[in-house]
């Protein structure tokens, strides 16, 4: 019986064109591919970030009900209120007032890293600020017990407070400078996270105006809007800021029986 030769068969390897025709082929997908995949992890983190900062404002805001005062920002390791000597509940002096961070274990959240601070997507500590107003004749009215209550809501809806600025063009310690960069400035309470670049510490004039691992101004004026590249007029911006509106932390505390 005749045999049929048997026909060369084309797919027992690759020739080298064909592997550097694949390796091509795969080099552009993970060129599109990483990128995008980048960018949904940082807007992963960044949603992560501001539920936890919102959740740290309505603790803030559950803290402020059940003592009838804010808690004082953190300023060691151990996550708990710092008061300065001599400090306590009944004077409100704190140790610092703006460029501490979130008392974690004092408002008892979780999870938090092993010198007790609340990390934000990135891993970095969570900053908290604190007015250190004297509202009616009333010292440290936002972190004594009952010192919103003694200086009545009325005298306290008309001062001024910490300052949030669109800019730190034209800023100084006390105010944003001009009307049209203020934000507010009768906010009682600022949580802010210091964003990807936390870890370095961003090096624009925006980001310098809010204490961070290469700023540690401690005033009363922070800045906050859209993220900006290194290349825009200010550099680079990715701090995510959020505040208390006195109006909200008031409705919450008359509710609950502790204003007026």
């Amino acid at each position: 019986m005749k045999r049929t030769p048997a026909k060369p068969c084309l797919t027992d390897g690759f020739s080298l064109v064909e592997m550097a025709i694949v390796l091509a082929i795969v080099g552009l997908l993970l060129d599109r591919l990483i990128p995008a995949i980048s960018s949904q992890i940082e807007q992963q983190r960044t949603n992560e970030t501001r539920k936890t900062l919102e959740e740290i404002q309505q603790a803030l805001t559950g803290f402020a009900i059940a003592n009838g005062r804010l808690p004082c920002p953190a300023s060691s390791s151990n996550g708990e209120e710092s008061f300065a000597a001599g400090g306590d509940a009944s004077n409100g002096i704190c140790s610092i007032f703006f460029n501490g961070f979130v008392p974690a274990v004092t408002l008892g959240i979780s999870p938090v890293n092993d010198q007790g601070y609340a990390l934000d997507g990135w891993n970095n500590g969570i900053r908290y600020a604190v007015a250190s107003n004297t509202v009616s004749g009333v010292t440290n009215t936002f972190t004594r017990t009952d010192g919103m209550k003694n200086a009545t809501m009325d005298k306290i809806a008309n001062a001024d407070l910490m300052y949030i600025c669109a800019s730190a063009t034209g800023i100084t310690a006390s105010d944003c400078g001009t009307a049209s960069n203020k934000l507010t400035g009768t906010t009682p309470a600022i949580v802010y996270s210091t964003g990807r670049n936390g870890g370095y510490g961003g090096t624009g004039i925006d980001e310098l105006a809010n204490p961070n691992r290469n700023s540690l101004n401690n005033d009363r004026v922070f800045i906050s809007h859209m993220p900006t590249p290194s290349a825009a007029a200010n550099g680079e911006f990715d701090d995510i800021v959020i505040w208390l509106s006195p109006n909200t932390l008031f409705n919450r505390m008359v509710t609950a029986g502790k204003l007026p």
